[in-house]
C-alpha cells in the first residue's frame, strides 16, 4: 500500500511539472507536453489516472485564478472556482477514458480522449493539448507532422513507450538546434501595445487619434494589425473616421472592435482602407464563461458573445487568405485545425491581455500560434495588448 501511494505520488508531481514546464511559454519547452500519456497510462486505478490528468491541467492553467482576479478587480476565489470548472472537461474525459486493460487498450482510450479534447463540446475547454507540440517536433511537416506525433501519443501509451520517446526526444534536439524564427511577410506590420485596460474601453477620440497616429508611424507597410478590442464599439462614425485617417497613406488596417445587436455582440476583426471598412472576421471562440455566455439566452437575456464555431475559418483582404486567432481560439485546437484545412498564407494572432498581468497566459497564446505556424510553415502576424 506505501509503496503505491509513493508511486502514485511521484506520477502526480511528474504530471504536475509537465504541465507547469511544457505550458510555460516557451515554445521549444512545448514537447514536454507530450509526455502526459506516459504518466497517465501508468495509473494503476481510475482515482490515479484522475488525479494525474488534474496535476497537468491544473499546472498548465495555473494562471487563470490570477488572470480572473484581475479581471474583475476581485480576490481569487472566483477564479479558483473557474479554474476547478475549466478543468472538469479534461480530468473527466481522461477518468472516464482511462482502463487497466494492458496492451493497445489504453492506446485507443488516449486517442478517443485526444480527439474528445480536439473538437466542440469538449474540446471547447480543450487547453494544453499535448498535440501542439508537433509544430515543435516536426517543424514544415504539416498534416503529416501532426499525424506523426499523434502515433507517438498513441506508442506513449503502450509498453513501447521507450521506442516512442527515444525517437521524439531525437526530433526535440534537431528541432531545437535548427529552430530559426519564420520570414514574415514584408508589407505586413503586428503592432503589440501596452495601454492596459483602456484599450477598447475609452471611447475617446482622443484615444482613437492616438491609434491612428500609431498606425500612421509604421512607415511603408501596406497592412498594420491592431490588438482584440483595439477600436471598441464599432460604428459608421468610427468607420468614417478612421477612413479619412487613412487618406493617401495606402495602408489597410486590421483591428478588434465589438459590434453589438439585440441578442448579445461579436468579438471582430473589421478591415480599414482609405476606401471602405468591413467586418473581416468574427471569433468563432469567445472565452467561456466570461465572454460566451450560452445559459443567459435560456432567461432572455442574449449569449453574451456570440460563438460562430466553424465560420469564416480563413478569410481574404488584398490578395492573401488569412487564418485569424483572437485570444481564446490560441489556446485550443480546432479553430487553428480548421484554418490550416483551407490553407491560409498567413495566422493573424491578436488578443487583449492586460487582465494576464502577473501570468504567463500571453506567452502561452503567443507559443502555441507559433508552434501551429511551425507546424504548418506558415507565418504569425502577433499584436497584443498588455
Amino acid at each position: 500500500m506505501r509503496h503505491d501511494l509513493f508511486r502514485a505520488a511521484v506520477l502526480v508531481a511528474l504530471s504536475t511539472s509537465t504541465g507547469w514546464i511544457g505550458w510555460s511559454g516557451n515554445v521549444l519547452l512545448l514537447p514536454l507536453a507530450a509526455s502526459f500519456p506516459m504518466l497517465w497510462s501508468l495509473a494503476r486505478t481510475r482515482l490515479q489516472a484522475t488525479a494525474i490528468s488534474a496535476a497537468y491541467f491544473l499546472a498548465a492553467s495555473r494562471g487563470l485564478p490570477q488572470g480572473v482576479a484581475n479581471f474583475y478587480s476581485s480576490d481569487t476565489w472566483p477564479g479558483l472556482l473557474l479554474w476547478l470548472i475549466a478543468s472538469s472537461a479534461f480530468v473527466t474525459i481522461h477518468s472516464v477514458l482511462w482502463t487497466d486493460r494492458k496492451g493497445w487498450q489504453k492506446s485507443f482510450r488516449y486517442m478517443a480522449a485526444c480527439g474528445a479534447m480536439t473538437v466542440p463540446p469538449f474540446g471547447i475547454l480543450g487547453w494544453a493539448h499535448p498535440i501542439t507540440a508537433a509544430g515543435v517536433l516536426f517543424p514544415g511537416w504539416g498534416w503529416w507532422g501532426l499525424s506523426a506525433l499523434a502515433a507517438g501519443l498513441a506508442i506513449m501509451a503502450t509498453p513501447y513507450r521507450p521506442a516512442a520517446a527515444t525517437a521524439m526526444i531525437g526530433f526535440w534536439l534537431w528541432s531545437a538546434a535548427e529552430w530559426t524564427r519564420p520570414i514574415l511577410p514584408t508589407s505586413w506590420t503586428g503592432v503589440d501595445l501596452e495601454m492596459a485596460a483602456s484599450l477598447g474601453r475609452d471611447a475617446s477620440l482622443e484615444q482613437q487619434s492616438a491609434l491612428i497616429e500609431l498606425v500612421r508611424r509604421q512607415g511603408p507597410a501596406a497592412i498594420v494589425v491592431l490588438p482584440e478590442s483595439a477600436l471598441g464599439f464599432w460604428t459608421p462614425t468610427l468607420a468614417r473616421l478612421w477612413q479619412r485617417s487613412l487618406t493617401e497613406t495606402g495602408t489597410t488596417v486590421i483591428a478588434g472592435a465589438v459590434l453589438i445587436d439585440a441578442k448579445g455582440y461579436d468579438n471582430v476583426l473589421v478591415s480599414i482602407s482609405a476606401d471602405s471598412s468591413a467586418i473581416l472576421y468574427r471569433e468563432r471562440m469567445p472565452v467561456p464563461g466570461s465572454m460566451w455566455q450560452p445559459w443567459r439566452s435560456l432567461v432572455g437575456e442574449g449569449t453574451g458573445a456570440k460563438a460562430h464555431f466553424f465560420a469564416n475559418p480563413v478569410v481574404e483582404l488584398d490578395g492573401f487568405r488569412i487564418a485569424p486567432l483572437i485570444c481564446y481560439e490560441q489556446l485550443i485546437v480546432w479553430p487553428v485545425l480548421q484554418s490550416m484545412l483551407n490553407d491560409p498564407d498567413v495566422i493573424v494572432a491578436v488578443g487583449n491581455g492586460w487582465w494576464t498581468s502577473g501570468t504567463s497566459i500571453v506567452d502561452i497564446q503567443r507559443t502555441s500560434a507559433r508552434a501551429w505556424g511551425r507546424l504548418f510553415d506558415k507565418p504569425v502576424i502577433f499584436s497584443f495588448n498588455t
